[in-house]
């Protein structure tokens, strides 16, 4: 069938889309989610069906395009095409056998995330086999598949060094920025860091949205590789590289259901690592109430099975069980988390004590598990590191060659717009709410506004008088601030006994 081109003016950011008019679609049998074939000249393409009910959308003759289609094809709005009905996606059955609880193969796995990467399966294609390993979990051999199926797609970096170092936390405590501070102390001890970060997802800062208040995140293979000999490390933006490209794919599903099935979680961690080629892997578990863990069997449970996905895929592991059950730091959303970091790296007083002890010793862990440290002598020589400014050097090495200048924590600017968040009695602080004050920073502005968040002015157990301040919320847009403000008193972030 011929049609005429209407050029949409939409792109979908990967999977190419078509639409016919429906009136077209019953003549010719067609139905949402097929696969058409589509010719202009000696150019073919398949384009996942939409259809379009209203006329006025796409008429009768035509086939809307979306911008993908149209490059891939070099079409433009009028032209004259040909379709035909395709074949779906092989992949396509294996989501089906996986949704009715069977064990994939390898071939299988492999084909599926072929598909992801290429932009083969449709939005609701992706969604079933999110859902479906959500839904029916993963064997250890699935997940083994998955992980090494995600790493062999994309790119990978080739460090030059025979140790290269990685950390990696999984996330869900406010705070948490200790990346920023254990990578400059590890490349101070002459240690090769390709730390790859991701932005935030449902928290108030990752480390990648705070590492951009100070320089480019996003960077080419190329000149990351050559920081790795020149600088030691870097601290960028996974999903800037082609990196296990299909992770960020199925992220983008799982992010609106909140969605987070331990065997993807795990191969995406693991194929990540395998990618920056990674032979030591630090791996931090936060556990307490509003983390990802809420118990230490949960911790014990995910850390047998890193384990043995490292040992299967040849990267030493140091699994650490971490407390999770207060926030990190005393800023949380991106420029507060950076100027947290950089007063630790200065040795200012004003430097969060929690965020300064835990990074020493996640660094004094790894340079012990390296060999850098004697047994019992990593914790010293952390500490020795940060005090004597060799960290903070290294620091200002990595953000320069990233793209940024020397700056320091009484530079890093401030959402304008504040409210102080006051204790109404006297007491003693008997919790912080991960999930409330997280909530509060996200309400304000973070991380879009990267000036925005809020500051803690107490931790749990500290003893407060009435007036004392508890939260200082920053941001600039004065209905956020309001509504951060009202969101603080609906929902303590701060609870006083």
């Amino acid at each position: 069938m011929k049609l005429r081109v209407k050029d949409m003016d939409i792109a979908t950011g990967g999977i190419q889309v078509v639409i016919v008019n429906q009136q077209d679609a019953q003549l010719l049998d067609l139905h949402s989610e097929d696969r058409l074939l589509v010719k202009k000249g000696r150019k073919t393409t398949t384009g996942v069906l939409d259809i379009a009910e209203s006329p006025k959308s796409v008429a009768r003759g035509q086939i809307g395009m979306f911008e993908e289609t149209l490059d891939a094809l070099g079409a433009k709005d009028g032209d004259i095409i040909d379709i035909t009905l395709g074949d779906k996606p092989k992949s396509v059955a294996f989501i089906k056998k996986k949704l009715d609880g069977l064990e994939l193969s390898a071939s299988e796995i492999r084909q599926i995330i072929d598909d992801i990467t290429d932009n083969q399966l449709s939005q609701v294609e992706l969604t079933s086999y999110v859902m479906a390993n959500y839904a029916n979990g993963m064997s250890m051999r699935e997940i083994v598949d998955l992980t090494k199926a995600m790493a062999s797609t994309g790119d990978r970096l080739r460090p030059k060094a025979g140790m290269v170092a990685d950390i990696h936390c999984i996330g869900g405590v406010p705070g948490n920025r200790t990346t920023m501070i254990v990578v400059p102390i590890l490349v101070a001890a002459g240690l090769t860091v390709p730390k790859t970060a991701s932005r935030a997802i449902t928290s108030p800062a990752g480390t990648a949205d705070t590492m951009e208040v100070l320089c480019s995140v996003s960077l080419p293979k190329q000149k990351l590789e050559r920081m790795l000999t020149d600088v030691g490390g870097f601290i960028v933006w996974g999903g800037a590289i082609n990196l296990a490209p299909s992770d960020d794919k199925i992220i983008r599903i799982e992010y609106p259901m909140s969605i987070d099935a331990e065997g993807q979680m795990l191969a995406s961690i693991m194929a990540k690592k395998a990618t920056v080629g990674a032979t030591h892997l630090l791996m931090d578990l936060p556990v307490g109430p509003g983390s990802k863990l809420a118990h230490k069997r949960d911790a014990r449970h995910l850390q047998a099975h890193f384990e043995e996905l490292g040992r299967i895929l040849g990267i030493k592991m140091d699994v650490i069980i971490t407390n999770g059950s207060q926030p990190i730091g005393s800023g949380i959303g991106p420029a507060l988390e950076a100027r947290d970091c950089l007063f630790i790296l200065e040795n200012d007083e004003r430097g969060s004590t929690d965020l300064r002890h835990k990074s020493i010793k996640l660094a004094g862990e790894m340079l012990e598990f390296t060999g850098k440290a004697k047994p019992g002598k990593g914790f010293t020589m952390a500490a020795y590191l940060l005090r004597s400014g060799k960290a903070h050097e290294a620091m200002m090495r990595i953000i320069v060659a990233q793209g940024g200048t020397r700056v320091r924590g009484d530079d890093i600017e401030l959402g304008k717009l504040t409210y102080v968040v006051r204790a109404q009695k006297s007491g003693k602080v008997i919790k912080i709410d991960n999930v409330a004050v997280a909530r509060i920073a996200r309400i304000a502005g973070a991380p879009k506004d990267k000036e925005a968040g809020i500051y803690l002015h107490v931790r749990k157990h500290a003893a407060v008088k009435q007036g004392d301040p508890l939260i200082t919320i920053h941001a600039n847009n004065p209905d956020k601030l309001t509504y951060a403000s009202e969101e603080a008193a609906r929902k303590e972030g701060v609870i006083l006994r």
